[in-house]
């Protein structure tokens, strides 16, 4: 249930004494700033050295996308097939950036070596990403800073190999304070917050050219949106863990969430603590890819 204030919506914290109602969706500032931060880096790249072709304007506009698809769900709850498949309409942006600057079509991928998927890689490649990645990053929540801190290390790791990297130092440090409340319990960045982040993460690896790191590092997110999938066509449940009042606890493995917590009782922070650090492992091997 969701109750409207003033200011923004309210809804109940499922894992907290008394479900005590938070804030919901402050996501939405995250993609105010964001937009006007790169906004504002476009203003003075093309004041000091004009393009054809910003990446600052193209990953505003991808985040723009994202926050507003995030919304809408927030709003009226669109269908999980409206929200697989919209994500697809942000890409349009990236193929004509990748195009433009002629982008590098190939991708390493395991046993196959170097593959040049030419222009299949505009046309399917991109939008195919786009589309995984902002749909795993959003499934992967429901405990506070679960869906804040775990794409933040994400993007933290593309960063350090990116020529692209100011674009998301002012980003990265709002959202970094969000994440630190939304940990803390006090809000909730809402399904505009996680649709935009998604939205950011996959873009900005099209971006910076850093697809196998970006493979490498959302392997838990793609884990567990696959057990959640599968459970649902299958089995036809959902994953669900019980509160106790002071611990998470699942009697099923459905999720990433409910496997740490199968008849394992852990506090929702411990919960959110071994989940970051298993994609801050991958998103280390993802680097080690680079590297090597």
């Amino acid at each position: 249930m969701q109750e409207r204030n003033k200011v923004l919506p309210r809804v109940p914290d499922q894992h907290k004494v008394g479900r005590p109602l938070i804030p919901n969706g402050l996501g939405v500032f995250y993609v105010l700033f964001t937009t006007v931060y790169l906004f504002l880096v476009y203003f003075l790249q093309q004041s000091s050295n004009p393009e054809p072709v910003s990446a600052a304007f193209t990953l505003a506009a991808c985040v723009l996308f994202g926050g507003f698809m995030g919304m809408m769900d927030d709003w009226i709850d669109l269908k999980w097939r409206y929200k697989a498949f919209m994500p697809i309409i942000a890409a349009l942006p990236l193929i004509y950036y990748a195009q433009a600057i002629g982008a590098r079509t190939s991708i390493a991928l395991p046993f196959l070596g170097l593959v040049d998927f030419g222009s299949a890689y505009f046309y399917i490649i991109i939008p195919l990403i786009v589309m995984i990645v902002t749909n795993v990053v959003n499934q992967l929540g429901g405990l506070n800073g679960l869906e804040s801190i775990c794409p933040a290390i994400v993007i933290a790791g593309l960063m350090a190999f990116s020529p692209n990297y100011l674009l998301m130092v002012g980003p990265l440090l709002f959202w970094l304070v969000l994440a630190a409340i939304n940990f803390s319990g006090k809000i909730f960045v809402g399904n505009t917050g996680s649709f935009a982040i998604g939205m950011t993460v996959a873009s900005f690896a099209v971006i910076s050219d850093l697809k196998v790191n970006l493979f490498v590092s959302i392997l838990p997110f793609i884990f567990n949106s696959a057990l959640i999938l599968l459970s649902a066509f299958f089995v036809g449940k959902k994953a669900a863990v019980t509160f106790d009042g002071k611990k998470l606890c699942s009697e099923s493995r459905k999720s990433l969430v409910t496997i740490i917590t199968y008849r394992r009782p852990l506090t929702e922070r411990q919960v959110v603590l071994i989940i970051s650090l298993i994609v801050g492992l991958f998103t280390l091997l993802g680097a080690l890819t680079h590297i090597f």
